[in-house]
């Protein structure tokens, strides 16, 4: 049992699509990460999902744009008391990506808006985004992409800085 599982984990970290990689490549994502798969100190309960479009700019090198609508449910402080309740985000971003062709692994960097709102307050926050992820070829243009990221609160670091996993969807044109 042990030398199948070593066997199959050991083919995953060969798989490549090189081609795919290439400059002038189109890549469009939709990733989720969701009732907590995500860490921070002011969130108890989290669902979001992202929309990322990019465009390959040289072999490897991947520049993205990203939206993306969070759910969560925040402790917040009033009067000296804690209370929690469902806030919505919307994150607004751009990044980049460096793809490693001989496995799959690439290592992201993006910057981040987000902004939130209930009846009384507005908050704004800006957020440096690191991530590792794995790009499983399905097919040719179908990719799984597991990744784990660090959001970087530059606002509240403590507070509002959150890591986490996510899974995406890939398309590679």
């Amino acid at each position: 049992m042990k030398k199948t599982l070593l066997g199959l984990l050991m083919a995953m970290c060969t798989l490549t699509a090189n081609a795919q990689f290439e400059a002038k490549k189109i890549y469009i994502d939709a990733s989720f990460s969701g009732l907590g798969i995500s860490y921070s100190k002011q969130e108890k309960l989290r669902f979001d999902i992202d929309a990322t479009a990019g465009f390959f700019v040289a072999r490897n090198f991947l520049l993205f744009g990203r939206f993306g609508l969070d759910q969560k449910r925040v402790v917040l402080e009033k009067y000296n008391q804690e209370y929690s309740k469902f806030l919505n985000e919307i994150t607004v971003g751009v990044g980049g990506r460096y793809y490693i062709e001989q496995n799959g692994i690439y290592l992201g960097l993006g910057l981040e808006y987000g902004h939130m709102e209930d009846a009384k307050h507005n908050y704004d926050d800006l957020y440096l985004t690191p991530e590792v992820g794995y790009a499983f070829f399905v097919n040719q243009y179908l990719t799984i992409q597991p990744a784990v990221y660090y959001n970087i609160c530059l606002n509240d670091f403590s507070g509002a800085s959150k890591v986490g996993l996510k899974v995406g969807l890939g398309f590679y044109f």
